[in-house]
């Protein structure tokens, strides 16, 4: 049609191409239109079963409430009723301020609102008496279905999709303030006696995806009860947006939620949006109204079978007290728990039971995991758990009774073992004993000859210790240690050109002690002067007296000092040179 010569015909039938490509146009726009009408019907539907599903769960509790047979249960029951009426009062609220901007959209696109019923586009208006019930729309009676400006206008985004003014902000802080306020009295009203229970809005705007927000979550969980934490994570979740983002493949940034969902969104659209944030807000509603019942009796998980279960230690020492639990363990046997483990190797699930495989060689066995149970409508109840078993080495002794020697002023070494208990206590008569790292050290504190210690085997459990036995061990001080000059022990031949002496048991002694040398004096045959002197090195004098010597010379090294045991000796070294 743009070039060259056309025939009559051919302009005809170029302008039919052009009609007929309009009007494809307009049924696809239609089209469009008509699936956004059934989606906001879709989505009402939706709303009156959340909102029902509510009312189940607050009709239990009602009952509860007044069962006259379970005075306790009643008692409870009355209390949280009361809990749950203050989250419908701050659930109506969201519900009416969006019906209002609701109307307001189609009012703005010149829709007649006033009217009410089934040849109407309100086909139920909202009702201050049931104001859970959002008001009930015909879409398809909306004229305007097309429109955009007005809902932009409505949602103060008209100017910039960036920075919502009006309506936009006020729905967007009204939201933001439910999750917090709904959160908030679940947490509150977990509270018992001596036990309050606090959660502080961590205002969660930005996020990656769940994993992200529930690790944004952790730090206001903390004085959260552990029945609560995981459903108080969904429900807070499912009330989390990001506030911003880019849009049109990132060439517009940093852009609100309201503008993003509004932008230029057809009149149904944005009223199937805000139906959208109803059944957000009755869905929160209709968990956190089941997640309180729950906390009276006849809740939330379903058991077909039961079995009595007995735990307690695995071994009983001799005259020990030990003490069995007995419990009967409701489950059921069509819906098997999750169960995870670290530490361990789950071997199989069985009777409501993760059976775990596990081996240990020293110290104890700490095994963690979660276990993961499913309610009556399908949502998971995850629970962390934990278990301790001590590890006991079995092991034998052999001793040398004439070895059994503690010394005086000397840190003994002590090694003990209770077969049959976890943990044991050592105590002593004539010597006082602290742990050291995996040992325990022995100080003698008697003047007599022998010296008393007993070990008891100890039961974290009962908190009791049982004796199994005392030892004696005989009572001696420190025997006298030999001087060296250099490496050779006394009595021995020197070349004279070592000028260091020190005082020790030697390399082959079993104990580990150490004399300083506090004072040396060296005497030489044929030289009549002596040195003297402090500390380990002879100095120049007495190296220049040695030099002097004939070879064959005896040297006399007389040697203070003083021990651990704090007993000054005079230990007396003769070299030959």
């Amino acid at each position: 049609m743009a070039g060259g010569k056309e025939t009559p015909r051919q302009k005809m039938i170029g302008m039919m191409y052009l009609v007929l490509t309009a009007l494809l146009a307009l049924n696809v726009s239609k089209a469009i239109l008509d699936a956004f009408v059934a989606i906001e019907e879709n989505v009402q539907i939706a709303n009156l079963n959340e909102y029902g599903r509510g009312e189940e769960k607050k009709g239990e509790l009602n009952e509860a409430a007044h069962d006259e047979s379970q005075p306790e249960m009643r008692k409870k029951a009355k209390k949280l009723l009361s809990v749950v009426n203050q989250i419908d009062a701050i659930t109506a609220q969201q519900i009416q301020l969006i019906d209002k901007m609701k109307l307001e959209i189609l009012e703005k696109s010149g829709e007649d609102v006033n009217s009410t019923g089934m040849n109407f586009i309100v086909t139920q208006k909202y009702d201050k008496a049931d104001p859970l019930r959002p008001t009930r729309m015909n879409l398809m009676k909306v004229d305007g279905k097309d429109k955009f400006d007005e809902p932009m206008e409505v949602m103060g985004i008209a100017d910039d999709i960036k920075k919502p003014t009006g309506n936009g902000m006020k729905l967007w802080n009204s939201y933001s303030s439910f999750r917090s306020e709904l959160t908030k009295i679940i947490v509150s009203s977990s509270s018992e006696k001596g036990k309050k229970y606090s959660f502080k809005d961590p205002k969660i705007r930005s996020f990656k995806d769940f994993a992200d927000i529930k690790k944004q979550l952790n730090g206001s969980l903390k004085n959260v009860s552990e029945d609560d934490k995981a459903e108080l994570t969904k429900i807070y979740a499912s009330l989390t947006k990001q506030e911003f983002a880019d849009v049109n493949e990132g060439e517009v940034k940093n852009v609100h939620w309201i503008g993003r969902t509004f932008d230029h969104s057809p009149t149904v659209a944005a009223l199937a949006s805000l139906s959208s944030l109803q059944k957000e807000i009755l869905t929160a509603r209709a968990d956190a109204v089941s997640l309180i019942r729950s906390r009276v009796g006849n809740g939330e998980y379903s058991f077909n079978k039961i079995m009595p279960l007995a735990y307690g230690p695995e071994v009983a020492n001799q005259n020990e007290e030990v003490e069995i639990q007995v419990l009967m363990a409701a489950f059921n046997s069509d819906k098997k728990p999750r169960v995870s483990v670290s530490g361990g190797s789950l071997k199989e699930i069985k009777d409501g039971k993760g059976i775990i495989r596990t081996k240990g060689s020293s110290g104890e066995i700490k095994l963690t995991g979660e276990i993961t149970i499913t309610n009556k409508r399908g949502q998971e109840k995850t629970m962390p758990w934990s278990k301790t078993i001590q590890v006991i080495k079995p092991q034998g002794t052999i001793s040398l009774p004439e070895m059994m020697v503690l010394y005086r002023g000397y840190d003994n070494k002590l090694q003990a073992a209770a077969s049959g208990y976890p943990d044991f206590k050592l105590t002593g008569t004539g010597v006082s004993i602290r742990k050291s790292g995996n040992e325990y050290i022995g100080t003698v504190t008697t003047s007599a000859k022998t010296a008393t210690i007993q070990i008891s085997g100890f039961n974290k459990m009962t908190n009791k210790s049982v004796p199994l036995g005392t030892t004696t061990f005989r009572v001696k001080s420190l025997p006298n240690p030999n001087v060296y000059w250099g490496s050779v022990e006394n009595g021995g031949t020197v070349s004279g050109k070592d000028n260091k002496i020190s005082i020790s048991y030697g390399p082959d002694n079993l104990l580990n002690v150490k004399f300083p040398v506090n004072s040396w004096e060296i005497s030489i045959d044929g030289i009549p002067i002596k040195a003297a002197g402090t500390g380990n090195t002879l100095d120049q004098k007495a190296m220049g007296l040695i030099r002097q010597a004939k070879k064959g010379s005896n040297v006399v090294i007389n040697v203070k000092t003083i021990g651990p045991d704090k007993v000054l000796r005079n230990r007396i070294g003769v070299f030959r040179l």
